[in-house]
């Protein structure tokens, strides 16, 4: 049955996005026009010309993406714990902001750079993080959206999946699915706060700085 349960929440959630990743990969690949000429947009309009509307649909789409994590906190629920469980709490607010905004410096900075250079390699899609129109809820947007990706992705893989393989089969490598650094610093910290923190922050940097500094900097596809 716990093969099963992990099957269904993926299935249900990252799961699906990485199944439709392998397939634009693939059609990346098999384009006629080098990677380098096409472009991944992470955050666009959903409904273009109409800011109220898009405004709506980009939260409705939030907190839709979010169910995945009321699904494992119900799991949890059920064998009589909580978040906390998953070192998803408030009691050490400093030591989780240091921690995440270290890590996010450190491989935000590094993924950046990394990416540069595939990109000037002709090996990397053009990746657009964001195209919201330059209305008052831009921003906001980009943030909330930042945290859903860190929310999402690290309580399924780092506090559920890992907590799951534990469980069901001893010390299994899960850690590889998100990252060895990571995955290993959860394993020595126990805390999912930090790598929520610095996900957050990454894409957020990402989104935002995106938004600040397109058609600014010369060294920014």
């Amino acid at each position: 049955m716990l093969g099963w349960e992990i099957i269904v929440v993926f299935a249900v959630s990252l799961g699906a996005s990485a199944l439709f990743a392998i397939i634009n990969l693939i059609g990346s690949l098999t384009a006629p026009k080098a990677l380098r000429q096409q472009q991944a947009l992470l955050v666009g309009s959903l409904a273009p010309g109409r800011p109220l509307l898009d405004l709506t649909l980009q939260l409705a789409s939030i907190l839709t993406t979010l169910a995945p994590v009321a699904l494992v906190f119900y799991l949890l629920a059920r064998e009589g714990e909580g978040p906390a469980a998953l070192g998803i709490d408030t009691t050490r607010p400093a030591s989780d902001l240091a921690r995440g905004a270290l890590i996010a410096a450190v491989i935000g900075g590094s993924g950046l750079a990394l990416y540069v250079a595939a990109y000037r390699l002709g090996i990397s899609l053009n990746v657009v993080p964001e195209n919201l129109p330059a209305v008052w809820w831009r921003v906001p947007v980009l943030v909330l959206d930042a945290a859903q990706n860190g929310i999402l992705e690290e309580v399924l893989v780092l506090g559920y999946l890992l907590r799951r393989l534990d469980q069901g089969f001893g010390g299994f490598v899960g850690n590889a699915i998100l990252g060895v650094i990571f995955g290993v610093l959860y394993r020595r910290w126990g805390r999912v706060t930090p790598m929520i923190i610095a996900h957050t922050l990454i894409d957020a940097g990402a989104f935002v700085g995106y938004a600040v500094l397109h058609g600014h900097v010369s060294w920014l596809p």
